[in-house]
């Protein structure tokens, strides 16, 4: 599909509007609300997760008990191509001072799709009868080291952005020209205000604080692996919650295509970085 930008543009940027127009995905915007009062299957970011009776809290492989991330509700959340369009994901991690990163050996992508200190949940069908959920967590210890403090609802909209500049594809396909401009600080300004990638989001163009994960997520034949973001979580904070990775960070989930359309979440790359 061809998706426009509706900005004027300066004389820089407009010599390269088809180019970028071309990048343009659309991706969900996720802001989160002033509101603590989630139900059980709700989407959330923080807080006590939707699970149905008889099934098994996710532990790590010591034992230890990690904590709900997020949980996206998709008959909350405007549909988006290729994304599931119901059910509900859930986003664990672990909690201590990696956030459950596996940085044994950052150089090798595999370590960071370990399901082993943070894991992902899918639940196609869930059942909606509180009385077939989950609902006394009293064995969870209240976590210590842990992003989101808090839980509060979330609010989604549905948006269009170009190619972020930490995008490990954005000299590829835009060029080492076009990147030749943001030696103007005004030009580099204008087009991040078309292309934010920073907030929270389902799809669309990742940021970081660092360098695009991606870039060492190969496969055997230096292919990119788990191309597409599936969610991104940055700081935030209001009356009902706080997110902080680290010093200022932000953190990312990525998966396969194909295996996003298979509705399989057993492979999806995790990271965090901060300044």
């Amino acid at each position: 599909m061809d998706y426009k930008l509706e900005v004027p543009l300066s004389p820089e940027l407009e010599k390269y509007r088809d180019r970028i127009e071309a990048t343009i995905k659309p991706y969900i915007e996720i802001q989160t609300q002033n509101n603590d009062d989630v139900n059980w299957w709700q989407s959330k970011f923080g807080g006590l997760p939707y699970l149905p009776k008889g099934f098994e809290y996710p532990k790590t492989p010591d034992g230890k008990y990690l904590f709900l991330l997020a949980q996206l509700n998709f008959d909350e959340i405007p549909p988006l191509d290729g994304f599931p369009d119901r059910g509900i994901l859930q986003f664990y991690i672990a909690d201590d001072d990696l956030y459950g990163l596996n940085l044994d050996n950052s150089a090798n992508a595999d370590n960071h799709t370990i399901e082993d200190q943070f894991k992902i949940i899918y639940f196609p069908q869930p059942d909606f009868k509180v009385e077939n959920m989950i609902t006394n967590y009293d064995f969870l210890p209240k976590p210590e080291a842990f992003p989101v403090d808090g839980c509060c609802s979330l609010q989604f909209t549905k948006k269009y952005a170009p190619i972020s500049t930490s995008d490990y594809q954005f000299t590829e396909l835009l060029g080492e020209e076009f990147k030749e401009l943001f030696t103007n600080p005004e030009i580099e300004d204008e087009y991040l205000q078309i292309s934010p990638s920073f907030g929270h989001k389902i799809g669309g163009y990742p940021d970081f604080t660092q360098a695009d994960v991606r870039e060492y997520a190969t496969n055997g034949e230096g292919e990119i692996m788990r191309k597409i973001l599936l969610f991104q979580m940055d700081i935030d904070s209001n009356d009902t919650v706080n997110i902080m990775w680290g010093d200022t960070g932000i953190g990312n989930f990525f998966i396969d295509e194909t295996a996003l359309r298979k509705l399989d979440f057993s492979k999806v790359l995790y990271n965090w970085d901060c300044y």
